[in-house]
């Protein structure tokens, strides 16, 4: 049964793209899931990060080719509204990536603030040897995330990055050997760092680092950041972890 499978891993939100008959090709209903999934976890206080991962042997073979096909641009925005709002959360956001990401479902890769490669894990545009067009954004996020030269190879001349000219190139951050459940639990350790912050604190600054991505003077990032940063000298989360690291120093004299 194609699904979207979601689970809380303490304060990790894993959603995972289930239909791998079809190798997890994105359907307007599980396009419609994955959003739903995205909002709950949003909305759950208690997920401070989200992982998006696809069940093997794929991540996402792309959109579905029969949807696709009956498409026009309402039926498009559809199929676009699953890895957009990936694009769109509030919460930090990994996407796992155990194998192929192609087309859509590099879309949904990319859409994501950090990947994490597993050793089978492909980055495929598509697009053109399709016959169709790019869409979803995905000329913009992928010249932001490997630069305008590898954009170029990927989308006009087919070229796909395996696990490790994906890490080369930027596109992954890092690559986890082992199994699917070695990947997954590689990822959730290398979410605990946002797991640890203060969940407010982390939505903020994900907020300023998106506004600050498109200024040109080291000056207006300052000014953006003062604000926030002054809000949170006066959080109690500040004030709690101060008290702990002051008594951790008092106490090792």
């Amino acid at each position: 049964m194609a699904e979207i499978r979601s689970e809380r891993r303490d304060k990790v939100a894993v959603i995972t793209v289930h239909d791998p008959d079809r190798r997890n090709a994105l359907t307007p209903a599980l396009s419609e899931q994955l959003a739903a999934a995205v909002a709950e976890a949003e909305r759950d206080t208690g997920v401070h990060a989200v992982l998006v991962t696809g069940t093997p042997p794929a991540f996402c073979a792309g959109a579905d080719l029969s949807a696709l096909g009956a498409a026009r641009e309402e039926g498009l925005r559809v199929i676009y509204d699953g890895f957009l709002a990936v694009a769109r959360c509030a919460l930090p956001t990994i996407a796992v990536v155990g194998g192929a990401a192609v087309g859509a479902g590099l879309n949904l890769a990319l859409a994501a603030d950090v990947r994490v490669a597993g050793p089978r894990a492909r980055f495929d545009a598509r697009f053109l040897r399709l016959g169709l067009h790019p869409g979803g954004g995905m000329t913009w996020m992928l010249q932001r995330a490997v630069g305008p030269q590898r954009a170029a190879a990927m989308t006009l001349f087919g070229e796909i990055l395996d696990a490790q000219a994906a890490l080369s190139a930027g596109l992954a951050h890092r690559v986890i050997d082992g199994d699917h459940d070695a990947l997954l639990a590689g990822a959730i350790d290398f979410a605990a760092g946002a797991a640890e912050a203060p969940r407010d604190l982390l939505i903020t600054t994900k907020r300023t680092m998106r506004h600050t991505a498109n200024l040109d003077a080291h000056a207006d990032a300052v000014d953006a950041e003062i604000v926030p940063q002054v809000a949170s000298l006066d959080s109690p989360e500040f004030a709690a972890r101060l008290a702990a690291k002051q008594a951790e120093i008092g106490g090792s004299r």
